[in-house]
């Protein structure tokens, strides 16, 4: 499992599989090593603590059943939950990141090009 700021900020180089419910981020660590680490985050924007956590669940469940077989071995898995994916339905969620797994594990896999990072110390304004 991931904890580390700096484990989550990598990966949001690697490859990104967006779909409706969450985003995949892919990245593989080229240390050897072939376990496959996760790690999970639901921002604020989605709802309160209840239902960041409850999102957090379904998507430690995913993981659970879908990454053993689907993972990308040596890689670090992060899954960002989306806003919509709290009313999807669970089977749903299952399908599309058995999808976004086999997406990202081919080799012709074109990804959208990563989002430029933001500039320290400023939010967007919420008028």
């Amino acid at each position: 499992m991931m904890q580390r700021r700096q484990d989550f900020l990598a990966a949001n180089a690697g490859r990104r599989a967006p779909m409706p419910g969450f985003v995949l981020l892919v990245r593989d660590r080229a240390d050897g090593d072939p376990t496959k680490r996760v790690g999970f985050t639901v921002t604020k924007k989605i709802g309160n603590a209840v239902v960041r956590n409850r999102m957090k669940r379904r998507l430690r469940m995913l993981a659970r059943d879908l990454l053993p077989t689907g993972g990308v071995a040596g890689a670090d898995h992060v899954l960002i939950g989306r806003d919509g994916g709290i009313e999807r339905d669970y089977a749903l969620l299952r399908v599309e990141l058995d999808k976004a797994l086999r997406k990202i594990a081919s080799p012709d896999y074109r990804a959208p090009p990563p989002r430029p990072p933001r500039k320290p110390g400023r939010k967007p304004s919420g008028r």
